[in-house]
């Protein structure tokens, strides 16, 4: 195991105890999230080393990794996929019609084959090698394990997407550095992470699916997000909300409350979420963030 010293984010070598959780999907092994006392940020601490991480990631219930439609949490996050998939398509597309785009953490490459599709230029980085061979063999997309990531040129991309992956990444500071040297000087970082201060967040406690110990290191807020960004001379200029991740996450948080799923009550609470978002800006289940070097 181990355990940060300082603050990922502020560098502050002061932190408290803020919530215990147990890793529901693979070890059934307990791991703590301390919150740093001076700037707020939360993150697993102490944590698996980073050569034992992997292991974590071996499950079919996994499934960026494994691409499952086993049971009805599963099939349902496929269904759902196939119309954000053009959603983020869409996105990427009100600021650039087509342009080189690097996914980090593609998975399965189904978000770059939708980009592929519609004459992107693509690259892709994933670490795990199941899902890296899945995306080549699937799509014949160009994907590159995660040491190449150092190897790619200086203010190459338009936009750089990281679509639930930043709160995977053991070295943070040294991510978001490489963000900034890969990015074109008018390009877009595409961030998109859990939000711990959305209601289904507070709802379900140490039994938030979106905590997912140990594999989630951080667990961001909007504030976090900027305050990160802002180190590296780089700025948040939109934020949307993922209205869909409310309610898959209430789904599975049902699931590991009460051992199984309960359509109704996770439907109500994901509702909830999104309504209570919709009067707290920037209180999302989930959230995307739009960034720009300054």
């Amino acid at each position: 195991m181990e355990k940060l010293e300082n603050c990922p984010v502020c560098n502050s070598i002061r932190n408290k105890p803020f919530l215990t959780c147990v890793d529901h999907t693979v070890s059934r092994e307990t791991f703590s999230i301390v919150a740093c006392e001076s700037c707020g940020f939360k993150f697993t601490n102490p944590r698996p080393n980073e050569s034992d991480l992997g292991k974590y990631y071996k499950s079919e219930e996994y499934v960026s990794h494994s691409n499952t439609k086993k049971g009805f949490i599963n099939s349902t996050y496929q269904s759902v996929r196939k119309f954000t998939l053009l959603k983020k398509l869409q996105l990427i597309s009100s600021y650039y019609k087509t342009g080189k785009i690097l996914d980090i953490g593609c998975g399965t490459g189904e978000f770059l084959n939708t980009c592929k599709n519609a004459k992107w230029d693509t690259f892709g980085i994933e670490p795990d090698d199941d899902a890296r061979n899945m995306a080549i063999n699937t799509y014949g997309l160009t994907v590159l394990p995660e040491a190449s990531l150092k190897n790619l040129s200086d203010e190459s991309f338009d936009v750089i997407s990281m679509w639930h992956v930043l709160e995977h990444v053991p070295k943070l500071n040294e991510r978001v550095e490489e963000l900034k040297r890969l990015l074109k000087p008018n390009g877009i970082i595409i961030i998109a992470v859990p939000n711990c201060n959305s209601l289904d967040a507070k709802i379900y406690k140490d039994n938030w699916a979106a905590f997912d110990v140990p594999r989630h290191l951080y667990h961001f807020t909007p504030k976090d997000i900027d305050s990160l960004f802002s180190k590296y001379n780089m700025k948040v200029f939109r934020i949307l909300p993922m209205i869909f991740d409310s309610f898959y996450v209430s789904m599975l948080s049902e699931k590991i409350k009460f051992g199984r799923t309960n359509i109704i009550r996770s439907t109500w609470n994901g509702l909830r979420s999104n309504l209570s978002a919709i009067k707290s800006a920037n209180t999302s289940s989930s959230q995307i963030y739009l960034i720009r070097k300054k």
